[in-house]
């Protein structure tokens, strides 16, 4: 669990995604309830072709950057004609009204996608199967134990990917994690590209299920929970807007 204190914003959060999610012509659906406060998801459909984007964040309530992040893009008018949306924003929270990882049973919720035990991943899982299958898919998190950005990148598309084009815009707001191994995995330039067929795996984050079932493109992107919280929410905002922007452009 992270020592990094929450900040106190986290009362209004539902709130603020329901307002400016209408207020940018989003359909804002409650596919859940929990303790403090609904599980929230955000659709924008447009007429035509276009691609499908996924967003999700605030799986883990000692992680505020990632909720926050999507909350500004959304009020910025980021989420456009240009794709066909789906945001869930806020996946645990109990855990961010908390400042907790887990939620209110002590689980994990990220470590709960193969066969879900939570009545907040049950929800979520839920919902994804309502939902035709995504292009491209971001989960957005942050890591207390790093000392930059990194990202993780699952793809099945047989296409070069997006990782490079999001560190060379990220670097010039945060450093980008060097290790050789982040999080167990080899790693190389601030990227994780797990080797092998993931889904083979016993526990699966909420990234490995999206590979397995919704989508053949995804990312994890991590920011580190020491950097001051305006970087932070800055650095993942200058994320997603290179990577949607390089996989389709204006």
């Amino acid at each position: 669990m992270s020592s990094v204190k929450k900040p106190p914003v986290f009362e209004p959060l539902a709130a603020g995604f329901s307002a400016a999610g209408h207020a940018a012509g989003f359909r804002v659906e409650k596919f859940g309830e929990t303790p403090s406060g609904p599980l929230l998801a955000l659709t924008k459909r447009t007429a035509g072709p276009r691609p499908r984007i996924y967003l999700s964040a605030g799986i883990h309530g000692d992680e505020p950057a990632p909720p926050l992040a999507l909350l500004r893009l959304l009020e910025r008018g980021f989420f456009d004609a240009r794709a066909i949306w789906f945001i869930c924003p806020l996946l645990n929270p109990v855990g961010l009204a908390r400042g907790t990882r887990e939620n209110a049973d002590g689980l994990d919720l990220n470590r709960d996608y193969r066969n879900p035990a939570s009545a907040e991943i049950r929800a979520h899982v839920a919902w994804l199967q309502r939902q035709p299958r995504f292009d491209l898919a971001f989960v957005v998190h942050e890591d207390w134990e790093a000392k930059g950005f990194y990202l993780y990148e699952l793809n099945r598309t047989q296409q070069p990917g997006l990782a490079e084009p999001i560190l060379e815009a990220v670097h010039t707001v945060c450093p980008i994690e060097l290790a050789e191994q982040i999080d167990g995995f080899p790693a190389s330039g601030g990227i994780i590209r797990p080797e092998g067929d993931p889904t083979k795996r016993e526990v699966w984050p909420e990234s490995i299920y999206l590979h397995a079932h919704h989508t053949q493109l995804s990312y994890g992107f991590e920011t580190p929970s020491t950097l001051p919280l305006e970087q932070r929410i800055a650095t993942l905002c200058t994320a997603i807007e290179t990577a949607v922007g390089t996989a389709n452009p204006r």
